[in-house]
């Protein structure tokens, strides 16, 4: 098997560390549906909507794009039909992530704006769904993606980043 070109840019502790900070902004998303349903939209609430929103809009989707062009890419064209069944799987999730995103990001910029039209039952739901889908893909990439990508990487004799 020849070895693979891959970006010599690919970051791992960057991957790592931002999956933490989704992991965290998840659980301030989780905190935000309970505080909209228990008490609404006060300005604590509209605060930690707006950060949310920033982040997820910003850095997380910069992550989904950095992940797509520097782990899930060389995987692709590695030969390996069941890696890139869980690949093509991943990026798919990319995809069912961003739709739920497209229903979640109007509902946190309107309590970041202090409006009180959110229907509570129904942004706990996107958040529910949002908060999965987050959860369960960065539990497979962590699993079994990012192992075979180091591994990969350490064989084409490629240098890890510090």
């Amino acid at each position: 098997m020849s070895a693979v070109p891959r970006p010599a840019t690919t970051d791992f502790e960057a991957l790592d560390a931002c999956h933490q900070q989704i992991l965290e902004h998840l659980g301030l998303l989780a905190a935000l549906a309970v505080q909209v349903e228990t008490a609404g939209v006060d300005a604590l609430a509209q605060q930690r909507a707006a950060v949310i929103e920033a982040f997820f809009s910003g850095s997380s989707r910069q992550h989904h794009l950095d992940e797509e062009k520097q782990v899930f890419a060389p995987l692709l064209i590695r030969g390996d039909a069941e890696l890139a069944a869980l690949v093509r799987m991943l990026q798919q999730d990319h995809g069912w992530i961003e739709e739920n995103w497209l229903e979640l990001a109007p509902q946190l910029r309107a309590i970041a704006l202090g409006n009180t039209w959110i229907e509570s039952a129904e942004f706990q739901h996107n958040v529910e769904v949002f908060h999965d889908l987050c959860r369960g893909h960065i539990e497979l990439e962590e699993k079994m993606i990012y192992p075979e990508a180091r591994t990969m990487l350490a064989r084409s004799g490629a240098r890890m980043p510090p």
